[in-house]
């Protein structure tokens, strides 16, 4: 990060909060298109889509020298089922059936590897129709389980990637996924975990994305405050079920051809379509720009579950404990924890400033060598951004009522080393 762009960051978190930083629309629905990677710069990306929260496409140039594409892909641009099933055949994977909704989204079955490219195959020969459905295999972990495989390297726009980190460091998940489908198979609307961003590279084959700014999801909800499965459903036409749909603006519309990566803001609803056979890799992310988005969302979650127990408050003795519990099985994350991933973040940001990195170091792709790469001016706006969600997470009332023993260091010690460490980079 150069000093122009880090002047414009600070300027624009100290003027703008994260409800407005979410709800910015684009004129016309025009998304950039990035062609030229020599020309192209973090700086360029952080400043004019990161910040502002917009989408943008990357063209095929960024990803042309990624080894599945190449390996992945045969001559005529389809999947590559034998080299496929000869590096990744006895993996199990996970499955959807886009043709049944199950409350809102498609049921999910665990098949083995080489059983889904079966029924591709037969798939495609039977003219896109199977009795078993369209099923698409989404939200592979294939990263995790071949560590070894070279399949694609993250583009330096998205390395500053706190989940991943996050989830790296605690060896308990990650946010990085494949998705392989027939023509035809599709993601219901959504927006991301956490509203973080996400990031979307076609190995092979096109898809049609359908955006909705962040706000404009709530001219979609039906008269109960739920959102469609399916944002093209001529149900939504329906006054008396969905009353403020009229007011909604028109979706911004992407066509992704093969080799091109999509950019998805945060917090922004979408709908995908596989408009042919179709891979991709995609990554959800958080980072300094974004983190606040996260903590509303987790406060909005929060008090969504206390709506729904309300009744129990009074005879529950942990009541506040148990909304926690039921938080985190549905978002994956509470409080205490949303703290700890905090406070890695900073303390590795804090010990690249204090420490630096050694040869070896530096070297090795891990989370310290790519904030060192990315300069210590972004290591101290990320540190700055972390102290802003720190401090209003610690004045949280219901963070207050937790067992914060357990915390490690306390909350006001971290922030204290925070503030310290900031003051002395910026000397």
């Amino acid at each position: 990060m150069d000093r122009a762009t880090f002047a414009c960051s600070t300027a624009f978190f100290r003027d703008y909060s994260s409800s407005s930083q979410g709800a910015f629309c684009l004129p016309g629905g025009h998304v950039d298109f990035i062609e030229k990677v020599e020309s192209f710069t973090y700086s360029d990306f952080f400043r004019d889509y990161l910040i502002p929260n917009h989408p943008c496409i990357f063209s095929a140039k960024f990803t042309e020298d990624w080894a599945s594409r190449r390996n992945w892909v045969n001559w005529d641009g389809k999947p590559n089922f034998d080299y496929l099933l000869q590096k990744f055949g006895e993996a199990v994977v996970p499955v959807a059936n886009c043709d049944v909704k199950e409350y809102n989204s498609n049921p999910k079955e665990q098949l083995p590897f080489k059983e889904y490219i079966n029924y591709w195959k037969d798939y495609i020969k039977n003219d896109y129709r199977s009795s078993r459905g369209c099923l698409y295999l989404k939200d592979w972990h294939l990263s995790r389980a071949f560590p070894e495989q070279d399949v694609y390297t993250t583009p330096v726009y998205f390395s500053s990637d706190w989940l991943n980190e996050y989830w790296d460091a605690i060896a308990v998940d990650d946010y990085r996924f494949v998705y392989m489908g027939p023509k035809g198979s599709w993601t219901p609307f959504h927006a991301d975990v956490f509203r973080s961003y996400s990031w979307s590279a076609n190995i092979c084959g096109r898809k049609k994305w359908l955006l909705y700014p962040a706000g404009q999801e709530e001219y979609l909800k039906d008269r109960h405050g739920n959102l469609p499965f399916d944002v093209t459903a001529p149900g939504l036409q329906d006054r008396s079920v969905y009353p403020r749909y009229n007011q909604s603006q028109p979706p911004v519309e992407i066509v992704q051809e093969a080799g091109e990566i999509v950019f998805i803001p945060s917090g922004w609803h979408h709908q995908v379509y596989n408009l042919e056979d179709t891979i991709s890799i995609n990554h959800n992310w958080v980072n300094g720009c974004n983190v606040a988005i996260m903590w509303c969302f987790l406060q909005d979650e929060l008090a969504a579950v206390q709506r729904e127990i309300s009744e129990w408050k009074v005879p529950m003795d942990d009541w506040h404990l148990q909304c926690q519990l039921i938080m985190k099985s549905c978002t994956g994350i509470d409080y205490k924890e949303f703290y700890n991933f905090l406070k890695i973040i900073a303390e590795n940001r804090i010990s690249v400033l204090e420490n630096g990195l050694d040869d070896e170091a530096s070297a090795k792709n891990t989370p310290k060598a790519a904030i060192s790469t990315l300069g210590m001016l972004h290591a101290v706006f990320d540190l700055k951004r972390t102290v802003k969600v720190l401090t209003s997470l610690s004045a949280n009332e219901d963070f207050k009522k937790l067992d914060l023993t357990s915390l490690s260091p306390p909350p006001e010690a971290l922030l204290h080393h925070l503030k310290a460490a900031i003051d002395t980079a910026l000397l």
